[in-house]
């Protein structure tokens, strides 16, 4: 399995609520270990955890997400983890728009991180397959360039 293949031997996963909780909670049970989700901020009634589950503080844990594009949601995640006193292994995604932010985010972050897709095998499995247009195919290259100024 892709979370052992890259960070070895873990003792819990993280799901970052709430895309993440699905995926996170499929992979735990698969390599039958214990799950905990973290959310964006703390309840605002009950206890107010930010982190939810069986919280076995210091076990080696591998962060799920969904989607990465900035990194910044699941990196305030690893934070509230490594916070909490969990020794954050790396975090597993299932797809990234592979923007230069979120490498030099995860980087900064001491974090590294694994995806089953990306942006660029989406385009061009989608091209060679004609899902889409040639023509959209370099337009989409395009808009991978440089998303926030793309169209202005």
């Amino acid at each position: 399995m892709l979370v052992q293949d890259k960070f070895g031997s873990v003792g819990c996963i993280a799901g970052v609520a709430t895309a993440g909780i699905p995926q996170g909670v499929l992979v735990a049970q698969e390599l039958g270990l214990p799950f905990i989700y973290v959310r964006s901020k703390p309840k605002d009634h009950g206890t107010g955890n930010l982190i939810e589950g069986d919280v076995l503080t210091g076990k080696r844990v591998v962060v799920i997400e969904d989607l990465i594009s900035t990194g910044k949601s699941s990196l305030q995640a690893v934070e509230a983890l490594r916070d909490a006193g969990y020794d954050v292994a790396g975090l597993a995604a299932i797809f990234t728009y592979g923007f230069d932010v979120a490498e030099d985010n995860f980087k900064r972050a001491n974090c590294p991180f694994v995806t089953l897709s990306n942006y660029n095998a989406l385009i061009k499995y989608a091209g060679d397959n004609q899902y889409i247009a040639p023509n959209d195919v370099e337009l989409l290259k395009q808009w991978r360039e440089n998303p926030a100024e793309w169209g202005i």
